[in-house]
């Protein structure tokens, strides 16, 4: 039995490793994508250099938002300010129980760009419904309400834009709240999926996901998916899934930089995690044909993939936890004893992952040209907690799932905290750093 044991453990670890083995094996592919992109136009060349764009494009900004009275502000100015001058912005109030659509109002009646809207409370796919609804513009970019643009925001995006293939632009999103140890943490580890994991997923044809917090649609893709699903709490992943669907596929932009607030307390984090797990498991659910789908290019084997690592890995990690303690429960078990020599296995993780995943996060930020970002260095001991603790938060989302919990949108409470420089004054687009 304590063989069996064992053996099943030493399965787990081999699959931790290889997992991140074949991280590693994506380097190659961001710096790839960052090859090809090393002379990315200046801010002032016209859009229609090396786009599809025949002329500069009308772009409409929809915002949607649930009680962001905090926030809305800084987000709508930081937008008016954009240095690109064919826009419009419409902000869709869902519902909000303090004043966010009275300040949207007053905003609205200052800039004649915006304009505001007031729907019952129905969700955030149904509020970014009603916005594309009233859209004017061939480009639909989507927006969370504590998104603050760069003078230059709008141009880089429409920049992603660069062949009929591409429907869709993801931007890369950053921390803004940089005042508590869990934010810096965050700030710093998030340039792994930003910096490097966007890259490489774009240079294969496999971006899985357009940000919800800055993510640019064509129209007529938009017209081609359908109106965003409204009975998910993963929106934007499904909405992402749909546009490999109708065969187009989705670009990062990597200079397009928005900031916004990372989940402040560690139980914000957690219901953040958890929603995007269940946002997961319900797009899965819904478009499962595409997963391992080859018809889909490089994304249908992509999905497998992901399925694995995202969903099955986190059960097998537990099940590898609670073998292990059984094997030490046993008392009368020593290391020599073990088969395939399991404790050597498991230092082996050790003195490879953690060099591995240092490595990794290196080369994202530097990728991001965020070296100063490394200032954070000194949170990353948090890193084994943070990862122990999100590997249950899969548990929980299958639980909510089988359940049959309520799908709610669970937007963090903000904070209307801002420490990056140069993003409230407008004045310029903010560093790379934050």
């Amino acid at each position: 039995m304590i063989a069996v044991l064992g053996g099943l453990a030493t399965v787990v670890a081999l699959t931790v490793l290889i997992g991140g083995l074949i991280r590693l094996a994506l380097v190659p592919f961001a710096l790839l994508f960052e090859f090809r992109h090393r002379g990315h136009r200046a801010d002032d060349a016209p859009v229609t250099d090396d786009t599809i764009f025949e002329e500069p494009p009308f772009v409409t900004v929809v915002v949607p938002a649930y009680n962001e009275g905090v926030v809305i502000d800084n987000c709508l100015r930081s937008i008016v300010r954009s240095r690109y001058d064919r826009y419009e912005v419409i902000a869709v109030d869902d519902g909000s129980s303090d004043d966010t659509f009275a300040r949207m109002e007053a905003l609205a009646a200052e800039f004649p760009q915006i304009t505001a809207i007031r729907q019952e409370n129905a969700g955030k796919g149904a509020a970014l419904n009603t916005g594309i609804a009233r859209a004017n513009g061939s480009v639909v970019m989507l927006v969370d309400a504590d998104g603050l643009f760069g003078p230059h925001t709008i141009t880089r995006m429409l920049r992603g834009f660069s062949d009929e293939g591409v429907g869709a632009v993801c931007g890369n999103d950053r921390p803004v709240n940089l005042d508590r140890i869990q934010t810096r943490f965050l700030a710093l580890i998030s340039h792994l999926g930003t910096g490097l994991m966007r890259r490489a997923m774009s240079e294969l044809h496999c971006l899985p996901i357009v940000s919800g917090n800055i993510g640019a649609f064509r129209m007529d893709v938009l017209e081609a998916t359908g109106p965003l699903r409204e009975d998910t709490v993963g929106e934007d992943l499904e909405l992402t899934w749909r546009v490999y669907a109708v065969g187009r596929r989705v670009a990062f932009a990597p200079h397009a930089l928005l900031y916004a607030e990372s989940p402040s307390t560690p139980r914000a984090l957690w219901k953040q995690r958890v929603r995007w797990a269940r946002g997961l498991l319900q797009v899965t659910k819904l478009h499962w044909r595409m997963v391992g789908n080859p018809r889909y290019g490089m994304f249908g084997p992509f999905l497998l993939y992901n399925s694995f690592t995202q969903i099955v890995v986190p059960f097998l990690q537990i099940l590898g936890a609670l073998l292990i303690a059984g094997l030490m429960l046993a008392g009368d078990v020593s290391a020599a004893s073990l088969p395939v020599n399991l404790w050597g296995l498991w230092q082996l993780l050790i003195m490879v992952g953690l060099p591995l995943s240092i490595v990794l996060l290196l080369i994202a930020v530097l990728l991001d040209r965020s070296p100063a970002d490394l200032r954070h260095a000194w949170t990353l001991p948090a890193w084994p907690i943070y990862s122990s603790l999100m590997t249950f938060v899969m548990i929980k989302a299958v639980w909510q799932e089988v359940s049959g919990a309520e799908n709610r949108w669970n937007k963090l409470d903000r904070t209307g905290t801002v420490s990056v420089g140069g993003l409230v004054s407008g004045e310029q687009d903010p560093p790379a750093s934050s």
